[in-house]
């Protein structure tokens, strides 16, 4: 591809560059010589790709784009190099975002649940999809590894133009609120934008809620339509900021599409779905194979949206009420034994509750909680953890998550104070794998076990960024057949 056609859109002067031809694009350092590309100079919070540039050069950067003067000759110095990356990504790409119909999903829980479940039911509803999230990529029903919730700029229009070629008429993506401030997305416009809720996480990157809050608010510059859950506070105050027609969906009251004659159960949910808009009528019963009202909150969402997409709202409940649950999300670790363990990616403090509500409903001896936080992540949370868990739990099994740097002790040492003054029993093994061998066999008759906080990964980040095995479907099975290994 000629340089020239790679800028076409963007305005861009590239000089006497104009006519070079190019053979790839990146903003990484780590790049075969011998290649014509185009380097992109981006400053991150470790790198800066400015004191790179010579070095690009000399391994076959034919052109180099910057915000400031390298003294290069094969400089282009744009204003904001992190702002044109996705367009220069999507151009190389053949812009595969204007072949698909893209629907966008933000907050702080309920995004994996909500596009899994979404994709799902479009898929099979006939209407080829892939899905972008924290689990994994899909393209129709192959499944692609995930390395973050929303891609960087050159791996999500690497993934949108495979989807596209692939034949995908939607796609379902999970936007991450620092993905939305990183302009990871660049030319992506949504058809429509979906938020759940807002609670404490990732202050570690935005410093505030007020931050964070508008962090996700970005979606909505980039979205032809929202559907907002109005029992979110932040929700309320979406609906009243943002310019671009919004719909409401609501578990609890009256809005554009809401839940009546709710029942919660251990295995799952029933409502009637509403729809409360003008000229609508529809009522449907809706039995939605995981628990809590928050699971309510998501398949609602996925209905309405099926619903403002014009594929009909009994056509979605049709296939929702035949599926089963989503990975790592509430998830049923088959035991064979008179007590039930559930696996569930819940984080947060607001998440944590959230299950334990959800499951307490079911419980018929004792709801046990084991959980940890993790490491160089926002430590403000990690007392509330605790106290969520303390307010919502019988007993609590206080353990590591991903320490990656910290001192995992360090970690459980902050956790702990949010159950001074608490007096919900509580033992703390600091070893995950112990732990979860000691709440397996400790269990009693109807006890439940909630495993929070790993959900859907199969491993565990140690330190250094080193990365283990760890999938503890596998080692409640083995807490269930043997004894606990030791070195």
């Amino acid at each position: 591809m000629k340089l020239s056609e790679l800028v076409r859109e963007l305005g861009i002067d590239c000089g006497s560059l104009a006519n070079t031809e190019l053979d790839g694009l990146t903003s990484d350092n780590r790049v075969t010589p011998g290649k014509s590309f185009a380097f992109v100079c981006i400053k991150g919070n470790t790198f800066d790709g400015h004191s790179a540039a010579a070095a690009m050069v000399e391994k076959g950067a034919a052109a180099v784009f910057c915000e400031h003067d390298l003294g290069l000759p094969q400089q282009i110095i744009v204003e904001d190099t992190r702002g044109i990356y996705p367009h220069l990504c999507s151009a190389w790409f053949g812009h595969p975002e204007r072949e698909v119909k893209m629907l966008g999903v933000t907050g702080t829980n309920g995004k994996t649940t909500i596009t899994t479940t979404l994709k799902k039911t479009l898929m099979a509803l006939g209407k080829k999809s892939g899905l972008i999230g924290t689990c994994q990529n899909e393209i129709g029903d192959e499944v692609l590894p995930t390395a973050r919730t929303t891609p960087e700029p050159y791996d999500l229009f690497e993934l949108l133009r495979k989807m596209a070629d692939a034949g995908c008429e939607y796609v379902v993506m999970e936007v991450s609120s620092q993905g939305l401030e990183q302009k990871r997305t660049g030319p992506c416009r949504f058809e429509l934008a979906v938020f759940t809720n807002l609670t404490q996480d990732h202050l570690d990157v935005h410093g505030t809620m007020e931050n964070y809050y508008q962090a996700k608010k970005l979606l909505f510059d980039i979205s032809g339509e929202a559907l907002i859950n109005i029992d979110d506070d932040h929700g309320r105050r979406y609906l009243e900021e943002i310019t671009i027609p919004a719909r409401t969906y609501s578990a609890v009251e009256p809005a554009d599409y809401y839940a009546e004659s709710v029942s919660l159960g251990a295995s799952g949910v029933k409502y009637v779905y509403c729809c409360g808009g003008e000229g609508c009528d529809n009522r449907h019963n809706v039995t939605f194979a995981m628990p809590g009202l928050f699971n309510v909150s998501n398949s609602l969402a996925v209905i309405a949206v099926c619903d403002m997409l014009g594929i009909g709202a009994k056509a979605a409940v049709d296939k929702i009420n035949s599926m089963t649950g989503v990975r790592g999300r509430a998830e049923v670790i088959p035991t064979g034994r008179d007590f039930t363990v559930i696996c569930d990616y819940a984080h947060t403090p607001d998440a944590v509750s959230n299950v334990l509500r959800a499951i307490r409903n079911g419980t018929e001896g004792r709801l046990v909680c084991l959980f940890g936080c993790g490491g160089n992540r926002d430590a403000k949370k990690r007392p509330l953890m605790a106290k969520a868990a303390a307010e919502n739990a019988d007993y609590l099994i206080v353990t590591s998550d991903n320490p990656r740097n910290e001192d995992p002790d360090a970690i459980i040492e902050d956790i702990l104070k949010g159950l001074e003054g608490n007096s919900t029993p509580y033992t703390r093994i600091t070893d995950r794998r112990e732990a979860i061998f000691y709440a397996v066999r400790n269990a009693r008759a109807g006890d439940v076990i909630v495993l929070a906080g790993k959900g859907h990964e199969d491993y565990q980040i140690l330190a250094g960024g080193k990365k283990i095995h760890f999938d503890e479907r596998e080692i409640v099975a083995q807490a269930l057949g043997q004894e606990i290994e030791t070195d």
